[in-house]
Protein backbone atom coordinates (compact mmCIF):
# COMPACT_ATOMS: atom_id res chain seq x y z
CA UNK A 1 0.00 0.00 0.00
CA UNK A 2 0.98 3.71 -0.62
CA UNK A 3 3.06 5.15 2.45
CA UNK A 4 0.43 8.11 1.50
CA UNK A 5 -2.85 6.46 2.45
CA UNK A 6 -1.25 4.27 5.46
CA UNK A 7 -0.45 7.58 6.93
CA UNK A 8 -3.82 9.36 6.31
CA UNK A 9 -5.38 6.15 7.69
CA UNK A 10 -3.22 6.74 10.68
CA UNK A 11 -4.16 10.15 10.81
CA UNK A 12 -7.92 9.71 10.93
CA UNK A 13 -7.85 6.68 13.20
CA UNK A 14 -6.05 9.00 15.35
CA UNK A 15 -8.15 12.03 15.48
CA UNK A 16 -11.28 9.86 15.01
CA UNK A 17 -11.88 10.70 11.75
CA UNK A 18 -14.91 8.47 10.40
CA UNK A 19 -15.55 10.23 7.54
CA UNK A 20 -12.32 10.05 6.23
CA UNK A 21 -11.79 6.22 7.40
CA UNK A 22 -14.92 5.43 5.50
CA UNK A 23 -13.50 7.02 2.46
CA UNK A 24 -10.13 5.49 2.57
CA UNK A 25 -12.02 2.18 3.19
CA UNK A 26 -14.20 2.89 -0.02
CA UNK A 27 -10.93 3.66 -1.89
CA UNK A 28 -9.95 -0.11 -1.20
CA UNK A 29 -7.70 0.67 2.06
CA UNK A 30 -8.13 -2.73 4.04
CA UNK A 31 -6.06 -1.12 6.86
CA UNK A 32 -9.06 1.81 6.98
CA UNK A 33 -11.91 -0.79 6.94
CA UNK A 34 -10.16 -2.74 9.97
CA UNK A 35 -9.90 0.65 12.11
CA UNK A 36 -13.16 0.90 10.82
CA UNK A 37 -14.94 -2.33 12.22
CA UNK A 38 -12.12 -1.76 15.44
CA UNK A 39 -13.70 1.81 16.18
CA UNK A 40 -17.33 0.53 15.69
CA UNK A 41 -16.69 -2.36 18.59
CA UNK A 42 -14.97 -0.60 20.80
CA UNK A 43 -18.48 2.13 20.77
CA UNK A 44 -20.95 -1.09 20.03
CA UNK A 45 -21.60 0.74 16.64
CA UNK A 46 -24.21 -1.85 15.92
CA UNK A 47 -25.12 0.32 12.26
CA UNK A 48 -21.43 0.58 11.40
CA UNK A 49 -21.02 -3.05 11.81
CA UNK A 50 -23.74 -3.83 9.91
CA UNK A 51 -23.04 -1.91 7.19
CA UNK A 52 -19.58 -3.05 7.14
CA UNK A 53 -20.62 -6.61 7.55
CA UNK A 54 -22.88 -6.07 4.55
CA UNK A 55 -19.94 -5.24 2.82
CA UNK A 56 -18.73 -8.90 2.70
CA UNK A 57 -16.54 -7.82 5.86
CA UNK A 58 -15.93 -10.85 7.85
CA UNK A 59 -14.38 -9.20 10.76
CA UNK A 60 -17.56 -6.98 11.23
CA UNK A 61 -19.88 -9.74 10.98
CA UNK A 62 -17.85 -11.09 13.55
CA UNK A 63 -17.82 -8.48 15.95
CA UNK A 64 -21.72 -7.89 15.40
CA UNK A 65 -22.59 -11.45 16.35
CA UNK A 66 -20.40 -11.04 19.80
CA UNK A 67 -22.37 -7.51 20.51
CA UNK A 68 -25.44 -9.07 19.81
CA UNK A 69 -25.09 -12.42 21.60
Amino acid sequence: MNDSIDQQVENAAGSGDLDQLRRLAAAGSSDAEDVLVELAGERGDVDELRRLAAGGNSDALDVLEELES
